[in-house]
């Protein structure tokens, strides 16, 4: 069978109602968007509640969903579901008592929709991206009439989808994001070693580096050509990319093969580094001293909080919503211009006492505003008021 049969629909704890959620994400990719779900749905079931999924079979979110101990219904793809398997899948959702549907990606939206002709329950969805098209015609007025709340990631994405979606302006609200934050000594220096131990880099070496898709909304090829700029005024400075390099591990394959020749035919190649497609990426992210994100049109930067929250020195993209998740705790750069980055990354290779600042300032921010606690509590809110609105 593609899922797990479930006894067990809702719980009380402490005489609290925890309704069931259903997180739906069809994606096959492999970045931020697709891990919320698992990471959300695994905070909820530490809370009492019971969470399941709705994945693509094979995919890695349903192997995301499934390591954090969710419930998985797969199908191959989302055209299954527009045949008998929505009524299986519809039958699995009455058993087990679903009120909540939280669907994250635009695509996923029709089968929430289909899904509501059955039983009424109280739909919401996390708009990761920032439409910037209007979305107010025929067809999508109809898919999100369903829709009863709109989570924006961001003021910036919570700005375009006010002028995008069809949906009532009472009914959309921003939710920034969280991240899980280890509680630590913020004047104590990083004792771990291990990228420098992995590359066979001294302890002392000064490490720059970027995570994120290997695609080209992200920079890479522009941080590279920066790195090239100022590589021979700071010999002891070595770039790290931290992205899957494969199709299958979300990656631009095109892209990835003309980022790796850039690298190769570099006169500093040798500090060039792609460590790929990493499931210990906070533990990379402590050693690594500045962290650049020119990303072009971020929605809202989950590696900028990641990175904050390992008391790393960021320069970013003053474009898109890292300007609004660093506030004055970060460095800005033009993410086009190459000279630019570069220009940022100098500034805190010639002010070391810039790094510590940023790094401890970025740590308090990301403790005060983004935690996964947080997070999850507001979103617990938002659960439980909608679903008290629907009785």
């Amino acid at each position: 069978m593609e899922y797990t049969e479930v006894t067990s629909y809702l719980h009380n704890i402490s005489n609290d109602y925890k309704p069931a959620i259903l997180h739906i994400c069809l994606s096959t990719g492999c970045g931020g968007l697709e891990m919320y779900p698992s990471r959300v749905g695994g905070q909820f079931l530490q809370k009492g509640y019971c969470v399941f999924g709705l994945a693509s079979k094979n995919s890695r979110v349903a192997k995301f969903m499934k390591n954090a101990g969710m419930n998985v219904f797969t199908v191959k793809n989302k055209f299954q579901l527009f045949g008998p398997k929505l009524f299986e899948l519809t039958r699995w959702l009455q058993k087990n008592k679903i009120k909540i549907i939280h669907s994250h990606k635009s695509g996923d939206i029709l089968i929430s929709m289909l899904l509501s002709l059955f039983t009424t329950r109280f739909s919401v969805f996390t708009e990761h991206i920032g439409v910037k098209h209007s979305k107010k015609d025929v067809y999508h007025r109809l898919v999100y009439r369903h829709i009863n709340q709109v989570l924006s990631v961001s003021n910036e994405t919570y700005q375009r989808n006010m002028n995008t979606l069809p949906v009532s302006k009472t009914n959309i609200q921003c939710l920034w994001l969280g991240t899980h934050i280890d509680a630590r000594d913020i004047s104590t220096p990083s004792i771990h070693h291990k990228l420098k131990s992995e590359l066979n880099l001294s302890k002392d070496t000064m490490l720059i580096g970027t995570v994120g898709r290997i695609c080209k909304g992200k920079g890479q090829s522009e941080l590279l050509t920066a790195f090239e700029l100022i590589a021979d005024e700071y010999p002891n400075a070595h770039l790290i990319l931290i992205g899957g390099l494969l199709e299958d591990e979300g990656a631009d394959v095109g892209f990835s093969l003309i980022l790796q020749s850039q690298a190769v035919a570099s006169a500093h190649t040798a500090r060039i580094h792609f460590v790929g497609y990493r499931l210990d990426v906070s533990e990379l992210l402590d050693e690594i001293q500045i962290v650049c994100l020119p990303y072009y049109n971020e929605a809202f930067g989950l590696t900028a909080i990641e990175a904050m929250s390992q008391r790393c020195a960021i320069v970013a993209a003053n474009t898109g919503a890292l300007p609004e998740i660093l506030g004055d705790t970060g460095v800005y750069c033009d993410p086009q211009s190459s000279l630019s980055i570069a220009i940022g990354l100098k500034q805190y290779l010639s002010m070391p006492a810039l790094i510590h600042k940023n790094a401890t300032n970025g740590y308090l921010r990301v403790t005060k505003h983004f935690s996964m606690q947080g997070h999850v509590d507001k979103l617990e809110s938002i659960y439980l008021n909608g679903v008290a609105q629907l009785v």
